[in-house]
């Protein structure tokens, strides 16, 4: 059967390119009818951007490792990334994009995800992690423990588990267990700007909710 041509746009082919993107926001919008979910999603081949105005977490995590996947021409890639855990987080001022390159007959698409914008309602999530290629903010961190190896970050100064009540849930990359690590009992980030490769997390709630889709890549949510 051949592909459906509505204006021009073969839109098989068209959703084809796009599920990969979209797959990554398609939980969020049946979990806001429940008011949390269990997500993990991640963007094949792709970073995605995050800005936010603020992020207020508690027991904190960091350590090296390694994203891997396939891209959307199933060809398989490897990242180094930061694995950033946060027991709870609330984020103030969210706004999540990718781009969809060279899309037939379209163009470059750029999918915005808006949330928390009102300050009375900020987006909060429990069990999350974040493989972070890239990050910049202004960061305040107490009772910080700093170097120690990662096979022990998700332990808290009196030794019990950082991030508990996490089933089935966990990063998506493995650290090296005599890697470099970090840990806090709590971390504020703000004016953050950030690429990464995948999240994950045992509850999402994403209060006055956004999604849109642009043609071009003006819709980011920072640039370079």
């Amino acid at each position: 059967m051949k592909s459906q041509v509505r204006g021009g746009t073969r839109w098989k082919r068209f959703a084809v390119v796009m599920v990969p993107s979209m797959a990554a926001t398609a939980a969020i919008g049946v979990g806001l009818a429940q008011g949390a979910l269990a997500a993990s999603f991640s963007i094949s081949g792709q970073e995605f951007k995050v800005r936010a105005d603020s992020l207020v977490g508690e027991g904190f995590v960091q350590y090296g490792s390694v994203a891997s996947g396939k891209t959307l021409e199933g060809e398989p890639f490897a990242a180094p990334v930061a694995v950033s855990g946060f027991h709870t987080a609330k984020i103030y001022g969210m706004c999540q994009s990718v781009v969809t390159p060279k899309i037939p007959f379209v163009g470059d698409v750029t999918l915005q995800l808006n949330a928390g914008t009102d300050s009375k309602k900020p987006v909060e999530a429990s069990g999350l992690y974040l493989d972070v290629s890239d990050l910049k903010a202004d960061a305040e961190f107490g009772n910080i423990d700093i170097g120690i190896a990662a096979g022990v970050a998700d332990k808290g100064p009196d030794g019990k588990t950082v991030l508990p009540g996490r089933p089935g849930i966990q990063s998506n990359t493995k650290a090296n267990l005599n890697g470099f690590a970090q840990r806090a009992e709590t971390a504020k980030l703000s004016n953050v700007r950030q690429k990464a490769w995948a999240t994950t997390a045992a509850t999402f709630k994403l209060p006055n909710l956004s999604l849109s889709l642009h043609r071009g890549t003006s819709a980011e949510c920072f640039k370079d």
